[in-house]
């Protein structure tokens, strides 16, 4: 394999607290040296990083990637390119495909075409029952053999409570991880966040209620079942207020947050726009606030894109008829960039919410591999960025299918140069 230098650079590993100028060697798809050269080292390529930051590959947990069954909205190839262009080496994609990943087979050709592609690492959760339908339990230990980290119900909301607990039972006999997005089936009908604007636009209202009585649910069930949970894509203030009671008992929860939620609020669907129209539906100023305040302290562990492409005709329609979703791959890393400035969380804080931390939401073995983290004889995922270089959201530039985004026309800052995977330089 080829071996690959990366010169002047500011090496920035969150796992470690590394934040120093040094040279990378990279040989055989792993990390062979940084600052210290091995001795006899020959580079085949040489990347000048003057002015760059060469940290971790970003670790996006919450990805839909369109295939199989929604290629209108987005191809595995589109998508990964849209990765490898923003930094992201690793990507968690949801079971909520046509078919769902409910079945091994299913997975594992998944997997098989991820792999061809040469891009970005593929870790797919599986269907938490049947075909997302709420009643059979899907064959965890076959779905975990073909490839799964996890089980999901994505956005469909599990309404059995004995169904949800005879499955964080097994779960946690077995030492799964259940992903859940916390919200109630009946109270969470909406398009948007209940209150004033909602009300003033007349748009069916989608209370915190209908976040906080789910978690207060799981969290219950974690209780009894002793199951390790992901809550995926919290979005209140509330919602953080019981994650962080919850993490105080001991219990093994763990949640992420979403740049839309993170960086966005109510106001910003202005006169009906369907680019605001997302899943959980944007909250108020105080949600915002107390989202960015749980995300440095670390009650929330993980900052995810929620990438989402969704094709124009399912966008250009009446907000509330409209297809929730939004492409977020190419955006993470500066809006992370611009959370960790604005909010005082600091430069090494925001890259750990997107590369250290959400990697160690993997399994065992793949963090064994040293995803999310720079260190000697580990797997060389790196991204090389300019944190300084300016540009602004133009949706048809996006690499992804999808090119609808409530960011279109943000300034925004910083950029990945170059994407590497085991070595591989697939961007850049």
């Amino acid at each position: 394999m080829s071996r690959t230098l990366i010169t002047n650079g500011r090496v920035i590993d969150p796992a470690s607290g590394t934040d120093k100028k040094a040279d990378i060697a990279i040989a055989d798809g792993k990390i062979a040296g940084i600052g210290g050269i091995p001795a006899g080292f020959k580079a085949d390529r040489t990347i000048d990083a003057a002015g760059c930051i060469v940290a971790p590959g970003l670790v996006d947990l919450a990805a839909r990637l369109r295939e199989p069954g929604y290629e209108h909205e987005g191809m595995l190839e589109s998508e990964m390119a849209a990765a490898i262009a923003g930094g992201v080496t690793s990507v968690v994609c949801p079971p909520d495909t046509d078919p769902v990943l409910d079945e091994p087979g299913l997975v594992e050709m998944l997997k098989f075409r991820a792999e061809k592609l040469q891009g970005a690492r593929l870790f797919p959760l599986g269907a938490l029952t049947r075909g997302l339908a709420g009643g059979v339990l899907t064959e965890m230990a076959e779905l975990t053999e073909a490839g799964c980290i996890g089980f999901s119900q994505a956005d469909v909301p599990l309404a059995d409570t004995q169904v949800l607990q005879r499955a964080l039972l097994y779960a946690s006999t077995f030492g799964y991880t259940v992903w859940l997005r916390p919200q109630d089936r009946d109270l969470g009908k909406g398009v948007a966040a209940s209150g004033p604007l909602a009300t003033r636009l007349g748009l069916s209202g989608v209370p915190v209620s209908a976040e906080t009585i789910a978690i207060f649910t799981i969290v219950e069930l974690m209780k009894s079942t002793c199951a390790r949970v992901h809550l995926c894509r919290i979005s209140s203030a509330a919602g953080v207020a019981l994650v962080r009671a919850a993490k105080a008992q001991g219990l093994p929860l763990t949640c992420d947050v979403s740049i839309n939620s993170l960086h966005l609020a109510d106001t910003d669907i202005g006169f009906f726009d369907s680019r605001a129209r997302l899943n959980p539906p944007l909250r108020q100023q105080g949600d915002r606030d107390a989202l960015s305040a749980g995300l440095a302290d670390g009650t929330i562990d993980a900052l995810v894109s929620d990438h989402t492409p969704v094709e124009a005709d399912a966008k250009t329609l009446p907000f509330a008829e409209a297809e929730p979703g939004a492409t977020g791959l190419e955006l993470l890393l500066p809006l992370a960039l611009q959370w960790g400035e604005r909010s005082g969380a600091g430069l090494s804080r925001a890259l750990e919410v997107i590369s250290s931390a959400p990697a160690k939401l993997l399994t065992a073995a793949d963090a064994a591999t040293g995803i999310g983290r720079l260190s000697e004889g580990g797997v060389a995922d790196l991204c090389v960025f300019d944190p300084a270089i300016e540009w602004q959201v133009q949706p048809e530039a996006l690499r992804s299918q999808g090119k609808h985004t409530p960011f279109a026309g943000y300034p925004l800052q910083g950029r990945a140069r170059h994407t590497l995977v085991a070595g591989r330089i697939v961007h850049g």
